[in-house]
């Protein structure tokens, strides 16, 4: 059987054409305002820290989904950057292109990178009072982030991690602060600040802690190596991993064998790689999936 359609039809074959165009036009147009909608959007605040008196910046990551009515509250992830970087460091050095967009969409989750400063060591220093790091991360951006944005305003959707002296900065803020976070981690973490070998790095620690000779027992207490007994009361969920050929993979083999020797529950890696970003953007994963982790174990054990 044969349909036969009117003979306009086919009295010019660039008719179809002509009325096919308009409708590809509009599904290409829909296309692209879907893809734009749908990705992860990044933010770069710009934030009056009180304690410092000065303003400071954090780029902030929400994934896609986040404009619809009903999503949300969603996990927040603090990532920190490493000594001598900045704020954009997450967002535009990683090899991988998008790796912090990608990672927000995959995880649904809020990524937020802080300014910490040259070399601020993520501390509330007690000889620079420009240099208040501790407050301005815990307090002042976090409570601007939960005003902000919808993010999950409680313990159980909060996590912190970062890179060199970002690793010692998340596990550090979060042993003083276990109220905040569920979790924690370190990448490649600088962990023992009282026994930096490096002038460069040296000099820069004793900007915030004062002369080490002068001030041993602060640096001692002020070295996440030294803190196990607060790790181990926090509660808080711990990754620590690093490449086995990273300058600072000593430290953390201690701050691990001193973990296991009190018992204190945590996730150690070592892998290939060296203090770079190539492993850093490759680690990255890791953490997150580790806080996947923990944040349904916490909401299983909550419901029974």
């Amino acid at each position: 059987m044969r349909f036969l359609l009117p003979n306009a039809y086919f009295a010019d074959s660039s008719y179809l054409i002509k009325m096919m165009k308009p409708l590809r036009y509009t599904f290409t147009l829909c296309l692209c305002l879907y893809l734009f909608t749908a990705q992860a959007k990044v933010d770069t605040l710009v934030i009056q820290s009180p304690s410092m008196q000065k303003t400071l910046k954090a780029g902030v990551v929400t994934p896609e989904g986040y404009q619809k009515k009903k999503s949300g509250p969603y996990p927040v992830l603090y990532l920190l950057h490493g000594y001598s970087g900045n704020f954009s460091n997450w967002l535009k050095v990683p090899p991988q292109k998008d790796l912090l967009q990608t990672l927000a969409d995959k995880y649904q989750l809020i990524i937020v990178t802080p300014d910490g400063g040259f070399s601020s060591w993520y501390y509330d220093s007690p000889v620079d009072k420009s240099s208040q790091y501790e407050t301005f991360i815990t307090q002042e951006l976090r409570q601007e982030i939960e005003r902000r944005y919808k993010a999950i305003p409680e313990r159980s959707g909060r996590f912190i991690s970062g890179l060199s002296m970002g690793g010692h900065g998340a596990l550090y803020l979060s042993a003083r602060n276990p109220e905040l976070y569920l979790a924690a981690g370190s990448m490649s973490g600088a962990l023992n600040v009282s026994r930096s070998e490096s002038e460069r790095l040296l000099k820069s620690i004793e900007a915030v802690l004062g002369p080490k000779e002068e001030n041993l027992e602060r640096f001692r207490q002020n070295s996440v190596v030294h803190m196990v007994p607060q790790l181990k009361q926090s509660g808080v969920h711990l990754i620590i991993d690093c490449g086995v050929a990273d300058m600072l993979v000593e430290d953390n083999r201690e701050l691990h064998r001193r973990l296991v020797y009190e018992k204190v529950p945590h996730e150690y890696i070592e892998r290939p790689g060296a203090h770079t970003w190539a492993y850093w953007g490759n680690a990255l994963e890791y953490h997150l999936l580790f806080f996947q982790k923990v944040k349904a174990t916490a909401e299983q054990q909550a419901l029974n």
